[in-house]
């Protein structure tokens, strides 16, 4: 995964990963941080494999490593974290070597991560949406009864 590896090491994500560090420092709730980030990769790709899509591999740790990238953002001044996700990760994607098709893909990924409707689609969407709410384990979490995540959506058991 030479290309994930690039993105691991280009300087725009490691700007704005330490931009979303520094602006959760503070925060009690799931943080925006690259333990995130991976823990939404593997999910999504043991979703992909039981679920046989076949969608690449590369694909999933890119846009799982970009969805939340802009979080940082969205605290300064109100913009949605997908859209500046979005905006953000085409120059990374392509300085690290994805084409124009597969940048495309990834970034509505990104845009969509959010929307409910992605949930059961078997295409890179619906694995990035899928992958991002399973990932919080909220059956640990101190912060849990401060959450606003309504009870039936917070992960009170493991299932990945």
């Amino acid at each position: 995964m030479k290309r994930i590896d690039k993105i691991l090491s280009h300087d725009l994500f490691i700007s704005n990963l330490r931009k979303n560090n520094m602006a959760e420092a503070d925060r009690c709730f799931c943080r925006h941080n690259i333990e995130h980030f991976l823990d939404v990769a593997r999910i999504a790709v043991i979703i992909n494999l039981e679920e046989n899509m076949g969608v690449d591999k590369e694909l999933i740790y890119a846009a799982a490593l970009l969805h939340d990238i802009g979080r940082h953002v969205q605290y300064q001044d109100g913009t949605p974290h997908e859209e500046e996700s979005s905006r953000i990760a085409p120059k990374i994607l392509q300085e690290c070597g994805f084409d124009d098709c597969e940048t495309g893909v990834i970034t509505d990924a990104i845009l969509n991560h959010r929307c409910a409707e992605s949930a059961g689609e078997r295409n890179l969407r619906g694995l990035l949406y899928r992958g991002d709410k399973a990932s919080r384990a909220c059956f640990a979490c101190e912060a849990q009864s401060l959450c606003n995540w309504k009870q039936e959506k917070k992960n009170l058991i493991i299932n990945y």
